[in-house]
This record gives C-alpha cells, structure tokens and sequence, in this order.
C-alpha cells in the first residue's frame, strides 16, 4: 500500500506504473523470493570489456569465459518469447564500459526465466550467469544460462533521450541522476581520485592526517558566520565548525611537525553557484615552515591532483583554456588593482576617502573600523578579482584581516599572507602562523572590538588557543584549500552543486 507522501512524490503519469510494479512485487512476495541477499557477482562489465573485448568471436568460441554478473536493466529489446537481448549498468565504469549486453534464449536460458523476463521492467537489478560471445555487430555480450531478479525497481526511470531534465531534481535525485547520467558518475570518481591524490601527495611528504572536532565551544580558525548548536546533557552552547585550524596548530604545539585534515566545515552563510552551507577544505601544517614554501607547496598539490584526477594539468575551464603545469602568478592586492584596473592611480588607491567613495559605487558599505588595507581588499574583490584566470597567488594581505598570519618583518601593516585564486574565484588560503601568543592575544581582542562593532564574521576570542601558544608553537606555515571550489575546476563543472552528491537544497514543498 502506497503512502499519502508516495503518491504525492510520483507523477500523475507515474502513477500507474508504479501501481504495476508494486502488483509484480507483491507476487514475488507470495512466491518468497522477493529481494534475495544470495546472488554474489564475481564480475564487472568494465573488466570484461578490457579483458576480453578485443577477443574475436572465434577466440571466445574456443576459449569458453564464464561470466556471475549483476546490474541495472537500463534497455531491454524482446524478439517474441523466444529471445531478448538487454543492457545491464553496474558501478566499474564511470562511462558507457560499465554496461554490458545480455542476450536470453529459451533454449539456453529456459522458459521460466524468459517469462519472468518479459515481467522485469527497467530499472530493476538483475543477476546473470552466462558465458561470453561477440554478436555479428562484434559486441560483448552474455548469453545468459541463469537469470535473477535480485531488486524490484518500483519506479520508472526517466527516459534515456531527455533524462532528468530539471536541474533542482537532479541535485535533489541525485541517485537517479547517477544511474542516468554518464557524466555525472565520472565526475565523482574523479572527485575520489583527486582526494586520493591529495592522501598520498600528503603521506609521501611526510604529513600525518588527524581528525579535530567539528562541534566547537568557540567558532574559530576563519572569519564566517557559525551555525549553532546546543548540547543537551553539557547544557551548552556549541558550534559546528568553520575551520579546523586552531585544532591543528594545538597538534603543532604538541609536537606533530607536519599533520593535514580533509574537513567539512560549516558556514551559516549565502548559497551561491560557489557556495554550500558544508563544505569540504583539505587544511595543512607544517613547522619551520614560511608562506613562501606554503605557496610552492600548494602548487605542487594541485597539479598533481588535477593529473591524478583528470589525467592532465592542463585544463579547460568553460571552453576557456587553464593550464596548471605553468608557474603559478604572483601579485599585490595593490598590484593586481593595478593591472585589472589602471585607471586607478597609485594616489587614489592611498586614500582611505576615496575608495570608500569608489566601492560605494559599486554598492559595498565597509565596516566603519575598516582601515586602509581592508578598503583596498575590498576595492581588488570589486574590480580585479573576477579577472584573475590563471593561477595566480594574491599576496601581503593587511594585518587588519589577517586575525591569525604572521605580520612581515620588513613591511608594516602587512602579513605574510596570500589567497590562490583562478578562473576568477579563490581555491585555497595560507600564510606564515603567528606564532607570538601575546601578538595573538592583541589580535583575538581587536576582533571581539570588531564583532561588538556589529561584524558577524568576526571573531571570538580563544583563551585555550592562547595558552597553547603560550607553551611555545615553532615557526609554521598552514594553508587551506577548497576541495569542492578546486573539483569544479577539475571536472569543469559550472555550479558547485555539480560537485557534491547531496547539495543542500530548500525544502520541497
């Protein structure tokens, strides 16, 4: 018996079929043989297609090749009751080499099979037993001796020329996008691949990957808006994390020189194109190190993710070339202003009034606190930061909006700070740590004066991470990068939806 909720998620057109389906299970349930958990498959169409699919159909003649299988029946072509042929889908290949043609006869196969056969609808999951040949076409295909029904599929796939047509359902349905969508499947494998990459890049660097709370008595590490929780048993307010940050350089005090987590955070944030509410960073640490290292460092991991993950460095991003092989670019905020936008001169961009005026235009209020070097990150985000297509580090951010960077030795005002951005967005942050507890301590209070002045974003201040300081952190450097923002890059993917399985979406209604 269907639910009120069930009728109301199928199509009217659905409907029906869904009715159908649900009479075919409700026999199998009075034969005892609905969903059997017995069928074990000992292949996949990915490795039979690479094994034997340049065997000629004379080799395969000889050579018998017996073949346990199990997939999704996505085709289905009947020749009377005496033969079908059908197209099974499992999960060993991201393109059309994880299906494989089945054909069944009544000889072969018998005749209570091919009737049940002729009942199985698409969409259901079905265990096969058979030995391998090529048809006249020269496709593999199984000629089945056994056949199972091992899952009764209730509800019809999409057709397979349009598919899901509605980009909202295929984020929410992503389970049927997959089984649909080719494309789709490859993405994510090579979303696995990238982060496998990633692992190992980090293990033969000598990093030891750790784990840090996500619930948080004090949000840190980053400048973004908590979401919050309570904690019933401690009774007390908490919150889900926004970086781990504070958590690892606590690991760097402790003496883990070099420690990397692959995190999701949480930001209680916009909803855009470039970003969910959970996401995912891949977050750094390496003692007696500087932004400079960090800077050659995180070029090193990108690239070799990208060729992991895409089998090249050199990219296409939206029909628009990216190479990653070359040299990542350097610049001042100051300095890219300069280049995207100069019609600016270098007198204008020293006044403080000024920009106020110019980022007004482009209707950006800054905080009233805001000094000179915030005004001119602001001004870089409005009119050089869409620009920046190739990789390309932004460097020497004020210390104003660097809560926890290490101020430069030379150049007062300034940390030793950059932000990786390309195809106009940011993929990653890192910088010397500050290392000073007393600097920190300074820093963490401007911040509280910052949130009592009205900045969400701001910071609070962390007394523990403080006193961790205080027993003597080694000179660090640590870096961020946006796994999801660096996919979409990867896999040229234009939402950052297309890169998580299960973006949060509004409720349905």
């Amino acid at each position: 018996m269907t639910t009120d909720l069930q009728e109301q998620a199928a199509a009217p057109d659905d409907n029906k079929i869904i009715a159908e389906r649900r009479a075919k299970l409700a026999a199998l349930r009075e034969q005892g043989v609905a969903f059997p958990n017995d069928f074990k498959p000992e292949h996949k169409a990915a490795e039979l297609h690479e094994q034997y699919g340049q065997k000629s159909r004379e080799e395969l003649e000889e050579n018998p090749v017996t073949v346990v299988l199990a997939g999704r029946m996505m085709l289905k072509r009947e020749a009377g009751k005496k033969a079908a042929f059908a197209t099974l889908q499992d999960a060993s290949g991201p393109r059309a080499d994880g299906r494989i043609q089945i054909y069944a006869t009544l000889d072969l196969t018998g005749e209570a099979a091919m009737a049940a056969l002729h009942h199985y609808d698409l969409g259901d999951i079905l265990g096969v037993v058979g030995t391998l040949f090529k048809t006249k076409t020269d496709e593999l295909t199984i000629k089945v001796s056994e056949l199972r029904l091992i899952t009764k599929s209730l509800r019809p796939l999409p057709d397979k020329f349009h598919g899901l047509a509605d980009q909202e359902t295929k984020y929410r349905q992503r389970y049927v996008d997959l089984i649909m969508n080719e494309e789709t499947r490859r993405t994510f494998k090579a979303r696995t691949a990238a982060i496998s990459s990633i692992r190992r890049f980090m293990d033969k660097n000598g990093f030891m990957e750790v784990e840090t709370p996500m619930l948080h008595t004090i949000p840190g590490g980053a400048a973004a808006k908590p979401f919050v929780t309570h904690h019933n048993a401690l009774d007390m307010e908490m919150y889900l994390r926004i970086a781990p940050e504070l958590y690892l350089k606590r690991l760097v005090v402790g003496g883990f020189d070099r420690v990397f987590e692959i995190n999701r955070n949480f930001r209680n944030e916009g909803v855009s194109i470039r970003h969910n509410p959970e996401f995912t960073m891949m977050e750094f640490y390496a003692a007696y190190t500087d932004y400079k290292w960090l800077m050659d460092f995180t070029e090193a991991v990108i690239r070799q993710a990208a060729i992991d993950a895409h089998g090249t460095a050199s990219l296409t991003y939206g029909g628009r070339e990216l190479d990653l092989a070359k040299p990542f670019h350097r610049l001042t905020i100051v300095g890219a202003i300069n280049k995207y936008a100069p019609h600016y001169t270098n007198e204008q961009l020293t006044d403080a009034a000024f920009i106020t005026a110019e980022l007004a235009k482009f209707g950006v209020k800054p905080h009233a606190h805001s000094g000179l070097g915030a005004l001119q990150l602001a001004l870089f985000e409005e009119t050089a930061e869409a620009q920046l297509w190739e990789p390309t580090y932004i460097i020497d951010y004020p210390v104003e909006v660097s809560p926890l960077a290490r101020a430069s030795d030379t150049v007062p005002g300034i940390t030793e700070r950059f932000e990786l951005f390309m195809v106009g967005r940011e993929i990653a942050n890192g910088f010397s740590e500050l290392n000073d507890a007393e600097d920190q301590s300074a820093r963490f209070l401007a911040q509280v004066a910052a949130k009592d002045a009205g900045d969400e974003e701001a910071m609070f201040y962390d007394a523990d991470y403080i006193r961790a300081l205080e027993y003597g952190m080694p000179p660090a450097g640590g870096c961020g990068i946006g796994i999801d923002r660096l996919m979409m890059i990867i896999t040229d993917s234009p939402n950052i939806r297309d890169v998580l399985l299960f973006p949060h979406l509004r409720r349905e209604e």
